[in-house]
């Protein structure tokens, strides 16, 4: 173990992941919630895919951005938790360098990718809702595969950097990352060079993808909410607005995480270390686990074709 703490190679074989620092001592208790949390997260997102596979009218752009977000979520969690779970019950700690960087890709290529996938979501409410007669016209197949397209090329693209540019440190100090998963911040504040570029870029992802983002989803809704209260009657309105409502409480559920653990990262310079790990395992885990809920709960096309699912299959 000695050995690993320190290395004065350019990059070293492998990193220590901790966990949550502080608290090894606890790890078996934590790994319960995490192990439920990921079996909740691929039941559910598994069950949305095979719903909206298996039900026929449900064949439509809504849905179809739905399955992207769910197996969006899939590779998000089980780009995390096997590894945590694995430090949670066998100390099983290092992580080769090259599949560290491959995970750090993955996770925030599609935690960018998700945020993607609610602007098109949101897209969608807007054609449905302003544009109702030509909503079949406007957002054809086609159209939803090339939106689908153009959402992953911009995450594959913009996130690539980041691990050629951690790759390209030097890391002379420490192996060990004070973290359950390797978190880019948590990588890079290892390396013994300058670590500018990569935090410039960083930063430019975040608040390029974040300002875009925020830009869109702003005028769809904005749109939205002017032509839900042109409607004539309040039962109309309310209706209406119930359409959206699945999709917003979905945009909270990854937003307010993510700007926690931001803040926390970048101005938190006293807040307990285990604090960071949690947030930021909150950031990444909280929209797999509760979006499969949060549609589950509040669209009732999902609700009806679950419950004749289980109907089904009692009698």
């Amino acid at each position: 173990m000695s050995d690993s703490n320190a290395t004065d190679s350019t990059n070293p074989s492998t990193f220590i992941l901790l966990g949550f620092p502080g608290w090894e001592a606890a790890h078996f208790w934590i790994s319960i919630p995490f192990c439920a949390m990921y079996i909740t997260a691929l039941l559910g997102n598994i069950t949305i895919l095979y719903i909206v596979k298996t039900e026929p009218s449900l064949h439509e752009p809504m849905y179809y951005f739905l399955c992207m977000l769910a197996v969006t979520d899939l590779v998000l969690c089980t780009s995390i938790l096997p590894k945590t779970l694995s430090i949670f019950w066998f100390n099983s700690r290092e992580i080769d360098f090259a599949a560290c960087l491959t995970q750090m890709y993955f996770i925030h290529c599609f935690s960018n990718m998700e945020s993607g996938i609610f602007v098109a979501m949101a897209l969608d409410r807007y054609v449905a809702i302003c544009h109702p007669l030509r909503h079949s016209t406007i957002l054809t197949n086609a159209v939803v595969a090339k939106i689908g397209l153009a959402v992953t090329v911009r995450s594959t693209l913009l996130i690539l950097p980041l691990p050629v540019l951690a790759r390209l440190l030097s890391y002379c100090r420490t192996t060990i990352i004070l973290h359950s998963y390797c978190q880019n911040m948590a990588v890079v504040s290892l390396a013994c060079s300058d670590i500018r570029l990569s935090n410039y870029y960083a930063l430019f992802v975040i608040f390029f993808m974040t300002a875009l983002d925020v830009v869109l989803l702003t005028f769809s809704y904005t749109q939205v909410l002017r032509a839900i209260f042109r409607l004539p009657t309040k039962d109309t309105r309310l209706k209406t607005f119930g359409t959206c409502s699945s999709h917003l409480c979905a945009i909270l559920v990854y937003s307010i995480p993510a700007l926690f653990s931001f803040l926390t990262y970048r101005f938190g310079s006293n807040v307990p270390q285990y604090v960071h790990t949690l947030l930021s395992n909150i950031y990444v885990l909280a929209p797999p686990i509760l979006n499969p809920i949060i549609y589950g709960v509040r669209t009732r096309q999902i609700q009806d074709r679950l419950f004749r699912l289980f109907t089904h299959k009692g009698t």
